[in-house]
C-alpha cells in the first residue's frame, strides 16, 4: 500500500476515472454485475499494491488486470459446470445460463452506471450468445469488437499469437452475427410487438401470435437450481409459439420495462417478481425471448424504481 497519503488520493482519483470503463468490460466479460464488481475491486486492490509510477497508460494496465481475472472467473466457472446442473442438455444443446438483466423503468431517468452498462447496445441476446463462447474467444470478441483494444495486446492476456488471437474473435463473431441479430433501433416499434405478444397470447390468437414470431425465433430460459426443469431452449416459431401460450394466464401480471436498453416486461404478482423477460424485436418481428424465472437472483431485485 502506499504509504503517502497525498499520492494515495491521486491514485484513487485515477483510478476512478477508469471504474465505469472496467466495469462495462467486466460485465459484458461475465454476465455478472456482482462479479463484474468483484474483479472491479480486486484491480483496485491489485493498483493500490503496485508500483505503477513508470506505467503510462494506466487505463490499458487496468484493463489487462480486470480482462485476466475475468478469464480466470470464466475458466473457473466452466470448471464448475461440468458436474452442475448447467450440463443438463435439451434438444438445443446446454441450457443457458441467462446474464445478469440490467433493468430500467421505461420513460424513467438512467443511472449513469447503467448507462455505461449499456452503451453500444449490449442486449441480453447477445449476452447470452457470449455466453456460449470459450473463455478466450469470448476475451477476444469482447475486448477487440466492443473495445477495439489491438489484438497484440489481447494476445498477451492469453499467450496466443496476434494471428491466432485474430482467428478466435473471428470465430466467435460468426457465431455472434448468426444467433444474436441486432434488435429493431426503434424502441417504440418494439414495445408495439411486445405488447401484440401478449395481446396474441391473452385472447389465445395464435395465427397473430405467429405474425409477430420470426419462423426462426428462439426462447431461452434460465430457472437457476431452483426451478431447474424451466431451464429450456426452443426454436421455432410454431414451437415458442405453443409454450408462449402457457404466458396468456400471466399477461395480466406483465409490466412494461427496459432489458438491458431494450422494450421487455417484468411479471409481478402479490408483489413477488416472478420473472424477467427480454425480447430482441428485429424489423417488426420477435427474434429472441430470454426468460429469467431463476427466484434466487430475482429475489434480488429492487423492485421500488421499477414500478
Amino acid at each position: 500500500m502506499h504509504a503517502d497519503p497525498d499520492a494515495q488520493r491521486l491514485l484513487t482519483l485515477r483510478f476512478e476515472e477508469h471504474r465505469s470503463h472496467l466495469r462495462a468490460v467486466a460485465y459484458r466479460m461475465l454476465g455478472s454485475i456482482g462479479e463484474a464488481e468483484d474483479a472491479v475491486q480486486e484491480a483496485w486492490l491489485r493498483l493500490s499494491r503496485s508500483d505503477v509510477g513508470d506505467v503510462e497508460n494506466l487505463g490499458g494496465w487496468l484493463t489487462t488486470v480486470v480482462a485476466r481475472l475475468c478469464l480466470n472467473g470464466l475458466r473457473a466457472r466452466a470448471t464448475r459446470r461440468e458436474d452442475s446442473l448447467d450440463d443438463r442438455l435439451d434438444g438445443a444443446g446446454r441450457a443457458p445460463r441467462m446474464p445478469d438483466p440490467v433493468l430500467a423503468r421505461e420513460g424513467g431517468v438512467v443511472d449513469p452506471e447503467q448507462e455505461v452498462l449499456l452503451a453500444d447496445s449490449v442486449g441480453l441476446a447477445l449476452l447470452v450468445v457470449l455466453e456460449s463462447l470459450a473463455p478466450a474467444e469470448r476475451l477476444a470478441f469482447v475486448l477487440h469488437d466492443m473495445f477495439s483494444v489491438p489484438f497484440d495486446e489481447i494476445a498477451l492476456m492469453i499467450d496466443k499469437t496476434p494471428a491466432a488471437t485474430r482467428q478466435l474473435a473471428s470465430r466467435a463473431r460468426r457465431r455472434v452475427q448468426g444467433r444474436a441479430p441486432a434488435p429493431d433501433p426503434d424502441l417504440a416499434r418494439q414495445r408495439e410487438a411486445v405488447s401484440a405478444f401478449f395481446a396474441a397470447t391473452r385472447d389465445g390468437d395464435f395465427d397473430a401470435l405467429l405474425s409477430l414470431l420470426h419462423p426462426d425465433v428462439v426462447l431461452r430460459s434460465d430457472g437457476g437450481v431452483a426451478r431447474a426443469g424451466q431451464s429450456v431452449v426452443l426454436n421455432g416459431a410454431r414451437i415458442v409459439g405453443s409454450q408462449a401460450a402457457l404466458y396468456s394466464a400471466l399477461a395480466p401480471f406483465v409490466r412494461p420495462v427496459l432489458v438491458n436498453g431494450a422494450a421487455g416486461v417484468l411479471c409481478v404478482v402479490e408483489g413477488r417478481l416472478m420473472s424477467v423477460m427480454a425480447f430482441t424485436v428485429t424489423d417488426g418481428r420477435i427474434t429472441a425471448i430470454d426468460v429469467l424465472t431463476d427466484p434466487d437472483r430475482l429475489d434480488l431485485v429492487d423492485l421500488g424504481p421499477l414500478t
